[in-house]
């Protein structure tokens, strides 16, 4: 009996990457709202939680997960975490946020280009734009030009437990995001359409422990940069 090709490769795959198969995340489709930080809108309910998956040893294994929408006019993504601490030094937009802790998200609209929008944010609301084009592991991102009105994102973070401020203790955070279609140009593939694939991955990084403890939804093993090991979506 032969064994189909498909199927060899699957295994391969399992061997290989120790990781099953990825079927794409579906991306249910939703009305425009306005984003709280609370992810309490009613739209959320049409979708499920995704789990992000510690990748480090040592610190607390907070919990921490992912929704994700979209609508005609652009992409929403939840965001909620457990936490001690807000552990953050930066308090300005496009600093340096991911040496301290955040929530990051990753969107390759055209796989067959090693271009992706990478989006951070803070406890403190603060926000990372950035457009990666990424050859060969060399690697360097560039921030969006005119970054106002239709192309700007939208963003609010929920602090439960504690004050929004450096060094509070909290409980836990969410950051509630709308990405505009316009932010993501001149990226290819866009806007999504029912059936289109993007690969994506979501990320967080904190360091109540002192150093950087690192979630991921897909397997990467050392970088937030290996994307090709993003998995899929498939928008509805």
């Amino acid at each position: 009996m032969r064994i189909p090709l498909t199927i060899i490769a699957l295994l391969i795959l399992n061997y290989v990457t120790g990781q099953k198969p990825q079927e794409p995340l579906l991306v249910r489709q939703c009305h425009d709202f306005d984003v709280t930080g609370k992810g309490d809108n009613f739209e959320w309910g049409k979708t499920r939680w995704n789990n992000l998956s510690k990748l480090d040893s040592g610190g607390k294994n907070y919990e921490s997960k992912f929704k994700i929408l979209y609508s005609s006019t652009g992409i929403y993504l939840l965001f909620s975490g457990k936490d001690n601490k807000i552990t953050t030094k930066f308090d300005q937009d496009f600093e340096n946020l991911f040496e301290g802790d955040v929530f990051e998200a990753f969107f390759h609209t055209n796989t067959r280009r090693p271009i992706y929008l990478e989006y951070e944010i803070n406890q403190l609301n603060k926000e990372l734009v950035l457009i990666i084009p990424n050859f060969g592991g060399d690697f360097y991102g560039w921030i969006p030009w005119h970054y106002e009105n239709e192309r700007r994102m939208k963003k609010m973070v929920y602090v439960d437990g504690g004050k929004m401020e450096k060094n509070a203790v909290i409980n836990s955070w969410r950051a509630e995001l709308f990405f505009p279609y316009k932010l993501f140009n001149p990226l290819e593939n866009l806007p999504p359409k029912s059936g289109t694939i993007w690969n994506a991955n979501f990320y967080r990084l904190d360091y109540d422990s002192g150093k950087g403890m690192k979630w991921s939804w897909s397997p990467i093993k050392n970088s937030f940069h290996e994307f090709e090991k993003f998995w899929p979506i498939k928008f509805e």
